[in-house]
């Protein structure tokens, strides 16, 4: 069964009559690239910001699904950004942020209490960087 990456790959290639070296051309991103998240069951780690960009161009689609698509290929369920859940709501959405929430819930319970604690050292120092 095909990752949600793929599937978004494959519907435009097929839909546009496209090869990996056409994605590749319109995005900017090299055909191996867009061959290897075409065709790689398991997305080990996440694609570089640019190869999202670069595969949001190419494939004509918001870059928030390419980034959702690829959290979800490597694993990560990626939580909806800008609802009324969130804490405040009219901030903008940050991918970085909702990766960074989504990552946390995979480590162990010790993992999960260093980096709380690396956060907390981060906050505590924040105020004095300014």
């Amino acid at each position: 069964m095909a990752n949600a990456l793929q599937q978004i790959i494959r519907e435009h290639l097929d839909r546009n009559g496209w090869s990996y070296g056409d994605l590749a051309r319109r995005g900017g991103i090299p055909r191996s690239t867009v061959h290897h998240l075409a065709t790689t069951e398991r997305v080990v780690r996440m694609p570089q910001p640019a190869t999202l960009e670069g595969l949001s161009k190419g494939l004509g689609v918001p870059l928030d699904t390419v980034r959702r698509a690829a959290a979800e290929a490597c694993g990560i369920h990626v939580y909806g950004t800008g609802t009324a859940s969130a804490p405040d709501a009219s901030r903008p959405a940050d991918p970085e942020v909702d990766l960074l929430i989504a990552s946390v819930q995979r480590l162990s319970s010790a993992d999960r209490r260093h980096v709380a604690a690396l956060v907390e050292s981060l906050l505590d120092r924040a105020p004095h960087e300014k």
